[in-house]
């Protein structure tokens, strides 16, 4: 017998016992389906079998690791009932793209088309499936054995990612007579798959999921077309350049053409600024650009580049971060764990903003002020602004959309842009990189750089910056005149070498210890690029360092 402590008790259990069924002991307990468990501060799939004497702990589909355990189930279910209704050809040639809300857009590739009637034989199928409760094993192969087996499937995405793997060994997932390589954890039968829809959208499917907030709930599916067409037309460029995933961009680097594909991709952005700027200029009534978008999206940068390209046709713009307008941190508001609220728009000064900006509107001369996020106090050095006819305000923040934040000011003087990273690049075909990930990575390395902030801290901080982006930037997005896309498809391997050191200080024990350790297997599967290769201009310097804006 071994001994196991739960919730401070001590249990005995057989050796051998699979967590699963000691979870389903405890499953009454919580509020939510256990997915997961931690022992000995160790993440373990249910699968797993108990081996000696240790402290166990259960992760739900409520927490961060279990929801994307439950994502990347429900996904690995899909292809397989994708296989079992169109042949296994048919689930090599789905891609998993990126999120709409809740929804995961699924594209058909090399001339596959799934109907709307197999889609919904696909959706029965997912069904029928999760009804026979179907264990999911997961077996370490040799590396060469598992290059053979996914070249026979024809997963040509998975040969190429395996090419750079350091491991010896590599995990491979079966479901039933189905093999797939998923990037991290799985739960242990397709029972555990309960909640999902499955719907044809635009020329793919969206595979609609519950989100982790009420993880047992399918959310209504809102369609963003702004949106989605910008993350078509990232998706469009990746593919026309040869890389749709992190193999692609490591042939890349081996080949030694990343300098060329830095170049092109810097080139791209600059042409999207200037006919961003184009539009801005052809509507003479505009004296504030208005740009929001989620954190480290990269908005400060983007305003610089922008306020270039302004220049060109004549106007004189002047940036200003809304990050300026911080209440004193004494001022901020808690939020619901008692801790500052940085994302509300009720952290910031919005009438004294609205008084600057009126003022400004009316000629006057006015001292705007700068945020120190070392003290936290707001400061006044000086700086002095007047708007005179070609003036333009070009204001960057993440409430820039919100009418609330600019309510005094007339809506023809106002030009919105959302700006976003929204990651295209998957790491394979049926795993895709979320943009949270990526963007979560930037705002490490530039808060470490910038303002002293550790690795633990902008982990522990990052659920409530995506609460705030949840309730303050995403619904506003499909109201913006323009969307730019700063993510830059070389990027990780580039924010890989500051980043890794910032999460090795993170030790075990500490309660970001996982998602760091997340993280830096993530990393594992990039190549590494010098940041000697970017322009000082390149909105990637903004988090790495180096930049000759001043930000």
């Amino acid at each position: 017998m071994v001994t196991v402590k739960i919730n401070g008790e001590d249990r005995l259990f057989e050796e051998g016992i699979q967590y699963q069924l000691i979870a389903e002991q405890y499953q009454r307990d919580y509020e939510h389906q256990i997915a997961l468990v931690i022992v000995n501060g160790k993440i373990q799939e249910l699968m797993k079998r108990l081996t000696k004497d240790c402290e166990l702990e259960f992760v739900t589909y409520a927490d961060l690791i279990g929801h994307k355990t439950y994502v990347r189930s429900a996904i690995m279910l899909m292809m397989k009932a994708i296989s079992d209704v169109a042949g296994l050809q048919a689930a090599v040639n789905v891609k998993v793209e990126f999120t709409i809300g809740a929804g995961y857009y699924c594209s058909f590739k090399n001339g596959l088309h799934l109907d709307a009637g197999t889609i919904a034989a696909v959706k029965e199928r997912m069904l029928e499936l999760a009804d026979k409760h179907i264990p999911v094993t997961k077996k370490a192969y040799p590396a060469d054995e598992a290059v053979a087996l996914f070249e026979k499937l024809g997963m040509r995405d998975k040969v190429a990612l395996f090419r750079y793997r350091r491991s010896s060994n590599i995990n491979v997932y079966c479901l039933g007579d189905y093999y797939d390589y998923y990037y991290g954890y799985m739960l242990p039968n397709s029972g555990y798959v309960k909640c999902f829809d499955l719907f044809g959208y635009e020329d793919g499917m969206i595979l609609l999921l519950p989100e982790r907030e009420e993880p047992e709930t399918l959310p209504a599916f809102v369609p963003r077309p702004k949106l989605f067409n910008t993350l078509m037309g990232t998706n469009e460029w990746g593919r026309e350049m040869g890389i749709d995933t992190v193999g692609d961009l490591n042939d890349w680097i081996c080949h030694g053409s990343i300098s060329d594909l830095i170049l092109v991709q810097e080139a791209l952005q600059e042409r999207r600024i200037g006919e961003i700027a184009r539009d801005i200029a052809r509507r003479k009534d505009v004296k504030f650009v208005m740009i929001a978008g989620p954190s480290s999206s990269g908005k400060t940068t983007f305003s610089h580049r922008l306020s270039v390209q302004l220049r060109t046709y004549g106007l004189k713009p002047h940036p200003i971060g809304l990050d300026n307008y911080y209440l004193n941190h004494d001022q901020t508001p808690l939020d619901e764990e008692g801790r500052p609220n940085f994302e509300c728009l009720e952290a910031l000064d919005v009438e004294l903003f609205n008084r600057d900006m009126c003022d400004l509107l009316a000629g006057k001369e006015v001292e705007l002020p700068t945020f120190n996020f070392r003290t936290g106090k707001r400061e006044y050095n000086g700086r002095k602004t007047k708007l005179g006819p070609d003036d333009i305000l070009v204001i960057e923040g993440i409430h820039g959309l919100n009418e609330k934040m600019s309510h005094s000011l007339p809506a023809e003087s106002k030009f919105k842009i959302y700006i976003s990273a929204l990651t295209c690049l998957n790491i394979d075909d049926h795993n895709r990189i979320p943009t949270t990930d990526g963007r979560l990575l930037r705002r490490m390395v530039r808060d470490a750089r910038t303002r002293g902030t550790s690795a633990r801290k902008t982990i522990e901080m990052w659920p409530s910056v995506r609460r705030g982006e949840e309730q303050y930037i995403f619904p506003f997005q499909e109201e913006a005149d323009a969307m730019f896309n700063s993510a830059m498809i070389y990027e990780l391997s580039v924010i890989k070498q500051f980043a890794e050191p910032l999460l090795f200080s993170i030790r075990k024990g500490e309660p970001e210890y996982h998602e760091a350790k997340r993280l830096l297997k993530f990393l594992e599967y990039f190549l590494g690029v010098s940041s000697e290769e970017l322009p000082n201009n390149s909105l990637c310097r903004e988090f790495v360092g180096g930049s000759c804006f001043d930000v």
